[in-house]
C-alpha cells in the first residue's frame, strides 16, 4: 500500500494555521479568508481551503458543520475525540468529554451489528454571555414597548 504524500509546509498554511489560532473559535474557511485578506496576505481562497482540509486531516484544526450547514474550522487545542459546545451568537466553543455518548453510540452501533463505529457530537446553543446580553436586551425592549403604550 502507498504511504501517503507527505505535506510541505508552506508560508501559507503556516499564515492561515496562525489566523485560525487568533479566530479564538470556529470560522467559516469565507471568514478567515477575509481576514487574511484584510491583512494583505496575498492568500488566494482555494488556498485557504486547501490548507484547513490539511490541517482537520493532520489534527491540528477541528472541522464541523455549523447549524446552517456551513463547515467551520478551530485551531484544536486538544488531541483525540472529543465534543464541543458552541454559541450559536458569537462562536465560543468549549471541548468536552461526553462518556455518556460514547457508551450510548458504542451500544447502538453494537446492537445493529455494526463495528468500528465514529460519531460526531457537537452541540449549539447561547453561551452565558450572549444568553445575558439577549436577556438583557429582550427586557429593553420590552421597556421600550411599554414607555410607547403609556
Amino acid at each position: 500500500m502507498p504511504q501517503p504524500k507527505a505535506q510541505r509546509n508552506t508560508w501559507q498554511r503556516d499564515r492561515v494555521r496562525t489566523a485560525l489560532g487568533d479566530a479564538g473559535g470556529f470560522i467559516s474557511a469565507q471568514d478567515l479568508h477575509a481576514a487574511l485578506r484584510d491583512d494583505n496576505t496575498g492568500i488566494g481562497l482555494a488556498t485557504v481551503y486547501r490548507a484547513l482540509a490539511t490541517l482537520a486531516a493532520s489534527g491540528e484544526a477541528d472541522q464541523l458543520q455549523s447549524p446552517d450547514g456551513e463547515a467551520i474550522y478551530r485551531a484544536c487545542t486538544t488531541t483525540g475525540h472529543h465534543h464541543h459546545l458552541i454559541c450559536r451568537s458569537c462562536g465560543k466553543a468549549v471541548e468536552i468529554e461526553a462518556h455518556e455518548v460514547e457508551e450510548w453510540a458504542q451500544r447502538t452501533a453494537s446492537a445493529h451489528g455494526f463495528t468500528h463505529a465514529e460519531h460526531v457530537v457537537d452541540i449549539f446553543g447561547l453561551c452565558a454571555e450572549c444568553s445575558a446580553f439577549e436577556a438583557l436586551a429582550a427586557t429593553a425592549g420590552e421597556r421600550a414597548a411599554a414607555s410607547e403604550r403609556a
